[in-house]
């Protein structure tokens, strides 16, 4: 069983960038999307698409399953979405033994940029680069799922950031 450990934070400033990969552009919306569940479809700008199912109520703990699906699939299944898709590019970027993952929305949540960590064990600590600000793991407005959803304003999460 696959297991999602994940800790997220605001980005401060363009520092990160210096360290970052290319990126790739993201799509992303909610087919099924509850309190403890989720089914989301992805399409890359590389042209794959994925489908992933996340499943618990932990803050940083989820089962997480994911599969690469057909592409036209995907675009169809985006038909049947809930809520917005999201538009992000995300971004790759080493630190220390772990790579960040840098998302900078576009679309309603334009100036967003959010970081996040995956962990192997929910006793990891890893060492935090100086670009990334206030940590926001469980806030559940910067979740992807709460701003596909409408539950946030993309305009009052810039402000907190």
């Amino acid at each position: 069983m696959a297991k999602e450990i994940e800790r997220k934070f605001l980005v401060s400033g363009q520092r990160w960038r210096t360290f970052a990969d290319e990126g790739i552009a993201i799509r992303q919306a909610y087919i099924v999307a509850q309190d403890d569940r989720s089914l989301r479809v992805r399409i890359f700008g590389n042209g794959k698409a994925r489908i992933t199912l996340k499943i618990g109520h932990a803050v940083l703990v989820r089962d997480e399953y994911e599969y690469d699906i057909d592409r036209d699939e995907a675009e169809d299944m985006l038909r049947h979405a809930i809520g917005n898709a999201i538009e992000k590019v995300r971004y790759k970027v080493p630190h220390e033994g772990h790579v960040w993952e840098v998302d900078v929305y576009g679309g309603a949540h334009k100036g967003l940029i959010i970081a996040e960590v995956e962990l192997a064990s929910i006793h990891d600590e890893p060492n935090l680069p100086n670009w990334v600000g206030r940590e926001v793991t469980g806030e559940s407005q910067y979740s992807n799922q709460s701003m596909a959803l409408g539950v946030s304003n993309g305009a009052s999460l810039r402000q907190l950031a």
